[in-house]
């Protein structure tokens, strides 16, 4: 499969007047034509970095690239220039932010917002635009269309806001689209419409998903491939299958551990993970994961272990994996995460 976009050894740091915060440190993925790739982790792990990287949306300062690479159809973004990301974003690249309300603006109906884009990067008239717009509008499942191409953000439900979103995200048919943690504030059901209908949308226009979540939930049912991320780094990858099936890391085990499972005792209590994420002033010289990690050795603390490759598709950053290592078997609690995954 085409790879749409590469990116190899990013790091992103941050300049505060207490320290330099290095909050993405190494992390390299490959996305494919027509394919989803979730990353996932707990808040402060780097994903939204990662992500509005890839669209140079950074503020620099205090924000800088302090190495690495992101190629998108084999151009080097890092390199251009706003103006020539200018002609990227929104046509090439797009982004589905994580809260509509305040990602929309509210002085404009939510047609002039979705005919912006057209007519700035499709050379449309006024007239094509507001045409083009009634069938985004009717293509993401906004009722009468006609009407609510006129209505402002504020006239809209969470989950239609959610909607207009991707329809504005959608107008030119990127090659990839970024959605960040687009389903945390609705609702169970409105989250199921959301999710199906990128999953439809992305059939339909071919588009690639970078889907940022700390919902496993959501991984289950939306994603091809996952990259597990935590501390700033990506510490596994690998199919969904095997993610669920198969994780190989503490920390991934830890995510599947605390996951409601929806058939089991209503009564279990959700295991959580104790501690907290590190400080990304202040980066621990080991495995980010180590003072929370209840198999941690000392190796662990002083070293970061590079990837095992456990099979062309998954790899992990364990010192377990290590030969030399004793044999660790998963918490049951992360064995049965598996078991929760809706069948596609």
């Amino acid at each position: 499969m085409k790879k749409v976009l590469e990116v190899k050894d990013l790091n992103v740091f941050f300049d505060t007047y207490k320290a330099e915060v290095q909050a993405v440190r190494g992390v390299s993925f490959d996305l494919h034509e027509k394919e989803t790739l979730a990353i996932v982790g707990e808040s402060g792990s780097g994903k939204s970095v990662t992500s509005q990287s890839i669209m140079k949306l950074i503020p620099m300062p205090p924000g800088k690239f302090a190495g690495g690479s992101i190629k998108f159809n084999g151009e080097e973004l890092i390199d251009k220039s706003e103006r020539q990301m200018e002609d990227i974003r929104g046509k090439e690249i797009s982004m589905i932010f994580q809260d509509p309300m305040t990602s929309l603006n509210p002085t404009m109906t939510v047609g002039k917002q979705i005919a912006e884009s057209l007519i700035k990067h499709q050379n449309m008239s006024k007239a094509q635009a507001r045409k083009r717009g009634l069938e985004l509008l009717e293509l993401v499942g906004i009722p009468n269309p006609e009407a609510r191409i006129d209505q402002y953000p504020h006239e809209y439900s969470g989950g239609m806001r959610q909607r207009g979103m991707i329809a504005i995200a959608l107008a030119c048919n990127p090659k990839v689209l970024i959605a960040d943690e687009p389903t945390t504030a609705l609702d169970v059901t409105i989250q199921a419409q959301i999710l199906d209908l990128m999953r439809d949308l992305q059939d339909k226009v071919n588009t690639s998903i970078i889907l940022i979540t700390h919902d496993l939930g959501v991984v289950a049912n939306a994603a091809h491939r996952v990259a597990v991320m935590y501390g700033g780094k990506i510490i596994e990858t690998g199919t969904v299958d095997e993610i669920f099936y198969n994780p190989t890391h503490p920390y991934t085990w830890g995510l599947l551990g605390s996951m409601p499972d929806l058939e089991g005792d209503s009564d279990e209590e959700l295991q959580a993970i104790p501690g907290t994420p590190p400080d990304l002033a202040d980066p621990p010289k080991g495995c980010p994961f180590a003072a929370r990690c209840p198999y941690a050795m000392k190796v662990c603390e002083n070293h970061m272990p590079d990837y095992f490759e456990l099979s062309d598709t998954q790899k992990s950053a364990c010192w377990l994996l290590d030969e030399r290592s004793p044999k660790v078997e998963p918490p049951e609690s992360a064995k049965v995460g598996g078991s929760k995954r809706d069948e596609q």
